[in-house]
């Protein structure tokens, strides 16, 4: 249980870290956000608590694969001003296409 809860409070701090730099310097904050540092604790995390490195290799499989279709929650802002869309409709679309990005990764990951 402490070795779960230290793991929520690192990530706690990781996440509340970027959020208030992102009003500071907001891309630094998103260079940040974009480092794998949450895969690189994730994978480290698991290795330790599972020490299975079969499963630790196809977690790492699924984050490679995971990590490009992600990228279709951002595709809504770029074309934001465009379609002169408000926060709430961008954000919304950009779930909705990380909903068809689970599809994706689902499909993909059947064949490693």
């Amino acid at each position: 249980m402490i070795f779960f809860t230290l793991k929520i409070i690192l990530a706690a701090i990781i996440i509340a870290f970027a959020s208030w730099l992102s009003g500071l310097s907001p891309k630094l904050a998103g260079f940040i956000i974009a480092l794998p540092l949450v895969s690189l604790i994730a994978i480290a995390f698991s290795y330790y608590e599972h020490n299975d490195i079969e499963k630790t290799i196809l977690f790492t499989k699924s984050i490679l694969v995971a990590v490009p279709v992600s990228y279709l929650f951002f595709l809504p802002f770029f074309f934001a001003k465009s379609f002169n869309m408000n926060f709430f409709l961008i954000y919304g679309t950009g779930l909705g296409f990380l909903i068809v990005g689970f599809f994706i990764h689902k499909y993909i990951t059947n064949f490693l």
